[in-house]
Order: structure tokens, then sequence, then C-alpha cells
């Protein structure tokens, strides 16, 4: 078997500069969205199963694309086709989503019904982009620079995601209205999404054009795929049944870090503006006429974005860190370790009552982020078949997703009957969720985990 050629960084860089952008987008969406659809008029208690839409998304559209993507080669590769289509469509419905009042000019339950079909359609175009680029990065890189390449993906998400979610706030200091009459969303808000749409597709440009994938002869050889590898067919159900051993054990993890990632996004907004800037337990952002109350609201929603502008910076400046951090121990211990703190950052959110010590913890929840969105890729690249690597990484988003679902399904009723509508709760139970995760990494198998030492990032 020919031995496929190390890229040096820049190569590497290019490779995985559009997720700079498409995290632009993601960042923008999990830092708003609640604030959006709350402000046309979604009830706290009911906001989960609006955010429903956006995993069932993922849950249909990954698995097609990845096994769509496998099989697809034009003149600008295999994976780079999916991706820029699903950078277009993400911009059109970033424009619109903000804009629902605009749009449904009659008001009431329209406008919120059209902002979660943007929702849905921003998210799926999302997933129509990030499941091609996760494939792109293990076809694209040798064994050798995996944890090269995905430290490397996890620092441009970040980044991407630190800029997104401060947006608003920093619009807003160069005096960009923060308030917006009842049923309508702020303009720092509306503009920030203008902003992200156009750097989402100019990023995703910029790997479309820069890297150049193998063709399906060059594609096989360094893969060793044979004639009869090509002519085997095997449906969708063949392949979930005989999925790696390591998949399916990392896909407990996924589900004990992704459950309680969703929980967040949803319920950070309603929990921070309660248990920091004071707002009642039944504020309705829709009907509320007290203008205190509505300026404490839209203070929580900026205050939320720069908290999760700080785990995302976190996260980057750790995704530097990782290779070398796996250099000295492996990548099990970095992964359990980093959920660890995540899971210690959302239970210590319980205990601060300024807003600034918020920062202290999303300290944990930024490492265990970074390790969430480079860790179980590495490790379960090393054990999938190149000839099904789409398909498989698909088939893996789903364990992204199906958390997420039941998280949307439960988290409100858990929110209203358990926790009595006081959010902060349900940061502390993500938490719990999320420790119990950190545990469960050390029955993973890493199949690489011997020539570990040797990846450490070579091959500038």
């Amino acid at each position: 078997m020919k031995k496929q050629p190390k890229l040096n960084f820049w190569q590497i860089w290019n490779l995985s500069f559009g997720f700079l952008g498409v995290q632009f987008g993601f960042a923008l969406q999990n830092a708003n969205g609640s604030r959006i659809l709350t402000s046309l008029g979604a009830d706290p208690h009911t906001l989960s199963f609006f955010w429903i839409v956006a995993p069932l998304m993922g849950l249909i559209v990954q698995p097609l694309v990845g096994a769509a993507s496998d099989r697809t080669w034009t003149r600008i590769g295999r994976r780079s086709p999916y991706i820029l289509f699903g950078a277009l469509i993400s911009m059109i419905a970033m424009f619109f989503m903000p804009n629902a009042p605009l749009v449904i000019k009659a008001g009431g339950a329209g406008v919120l019904a059209f902002g979660v079909l943007m929702l849905a359609l921003m998210d799926g175009s999302f997933n129509v982009t990030f499941q091609p680029f996760r494939a792109l990065v293990a076809d694209m890189t040798p064994d050798e620079q995996r944890n090269l390449g995905y430290s490397v993906q996890s620092f441009l998400i970040n980044v991407g995601a630190v800029i997104g979610s401060a947006l608003p706030f920093i619009l807003t200091a160069f005096g960009i209205p923060n308030e917006a009459n009842a049923g309508s969303v702020a303009p720092s808000v509306i503009w920030s999404f203008y902003i992200g749409g156009s750097l989402l597709l100019l990023s995703v440009l910029v790997t479309v054009f820069k890297t150049k994938e193998y063709p399906p002869a060059e594609f096989e050889v360094y893969n060793n795929i044979t004639i009869e590898d090509k002519a085997k067919k095997e449906n969708f159900f063949h392949l979930v049944l005989n999925m790696p051993k390591t998949m399916k054990q990392l896909a407990v993890v996924q589900f004990l870090s992704w459950f309680p990632l969703f929980l967040m996004w949803v319920y950070s907004t309603t929990a921070v503006s309660q248990h920091y800037f004071g707002v009642p337990l039944d504020f309705k952002a829709e009907t509320e006429t007290n203008e205190g109350i509505r300026h404490a609201y839209n203070l929580a929603g900026n205050w939320v974005g720069i908290c999760f502008a700080a785990y995302s910076l976190v996260a980057a400046i750790y995704s530097v860190l990782m290779p070398w951090l796996i250099k000295l121990t492996s990548r099990k211990v970095v992964y359990s370790g980093s959920l660890l703190l995540g899971g210690l950052g959302y239970i210590s959110t319980y205990f601060f009552s300024d807003q600034y010590l918020l920062l202290i913890s999303m300290v944990g929840i930024g490492i265990a982020w970074a390790a969430i969105l480079a860790m179980p890729y590495a490790i379960l690249s090393g054990s999938l078949p190149a000839k099904r690597m789409g398909i498989y990484m698909g088939l893996f988003n789903l364990t992204v997703v199906i958390p997420q679902i039941i998280s949307a399904v439960v988290g409100g009723l858990i929110l209203k009957y358990f926790f009595h509508s006081n959010a902060i709760f349900i940061l502390v139970f993500a938490g719990i969720f999320m420790l119990i995760g950190s545990l469960m990494v050390y029955f993973v198998k890493d199949s690489s985990s011997e020539p570990l030492k040797n990846q450490s990032g070579s091959g500038h």
C-alpha cells in the first residue's frame, strides 16, 4: 500500500478553515436561538420542543450526506460540493430567522412558526456542511497527523465561536441598539446574523478552493481499497449492526456529553437572567411590559453571549495544548479529564451570584467542549474503514443528535416539574451527566493508543 503523504501546517489549516465560519453560525444560533424564539413568543417551558427541530435535522441529514459523499466525485472533489451547498443555504436561513416579524407581517403564532422553520433550515444546512468536513479531515490526513488535524479543526471552531458568541455584545458597545419592541428581535442580534452568514460562506470558500481532494484512484491506493471492496454492497442497517466496538463505546460517552450541552444552549439565557440578573421565574418576553425587567433580560442575553465566547476562547487555547497533553499521557486521559472539568464547571454556576464569576465556570466548560469536538473523532477515525469513512462519520453523528432530541423532549418537563422553573438547576443537572461521562471514557478502546507518542503534530 502506498503511504499517504503528510500535509504541511497550512494545508491542514486551509483544510479546516471553513469550520471557522460554520461555527460562527452555530455560536450565534446557540447563544441567541432561545433569545430570538422567546422574543417571538415562545414560553421558556416549551423552548426545548422548538429546539428539537435542530437535532432532528441532523438525524436525517448527516447519514444521508455521509453516504452520498462517499460515492460522489466532481471537479471540486468528493466532500466539497456538499460543504459549499450547505454553506449557501445556511447563510440564507441566518438572514431570515431574526427577521421573522418582517416576513410574516400578520404577527402571532405565524411569526414564531416561521422562526422555528428557519432554525430547522439553518441547523439542517449546518449539518450538511459539518458532516463532510469531518470526513474530509479524515480523508486528507494520514494516521500520524489525525491528532493535529482534529486539534486545528477544534481551534478554528472555537475561534469562530468566540467571535460569534460575543458579536451582539460587541455591536451593542458600538452603538447598535440592544432593545426591541415586544414581539421583535433586537437589532444587535439581527446584524450579528447578517455578519455571521456572510463570514460562513467566505470561510467555506477558502477550504473549497484551497484544498485539492485526492481523486478516487489515488484515494483507493492510499487506503488499500480493492475492486472487491468497491463492489461490496452494505445496507444502512447492516452498517449500524456491525459498527466498530469503539464506536459503540464512544456513543455512551457522547450521550453523556451532548445531553448536557443541549440543556446549556437552550436554558442558559433563562438560567442566567433568573440567577444573576433577577428576572422573575414567570417572565415572558412577548407580553412583559416592565421596562426594567425587559432591560435585565436583554442584558442577560448579551452576557450569555460573552460567557459562550469565554468558553469558546478557552476551548481554542486548549485545542492547541491537546496534542502536547496527549503525547504526555493518552487520548483517553485527556478526554476523561476534560469532561471532569466540564462537569465541575456546570455545577459551579449554582454557587456563584456575581455574573463575572460565571466566567470561572466557563473555563471548565470550554476545556470539555474542546475535547468533545476533537477526541471522539480522533479516536474513532483510527477504527473505521477508509472506504466507509463518510457513512460511518454520518452514523456517528447520531450519537450527537439523539442525546439532543431526548434532551429537548424531557428538558422542559424537568424544568417545570422537578426544578419549578428555576433554570439554574438545569445546569447543575447537566454537570452531573458530564461527570458520569468522564468515568465512561475509561471503557473506550482506543486502537491507536500505542503509537500516540509519535503523533504530536509533526509535519509542519
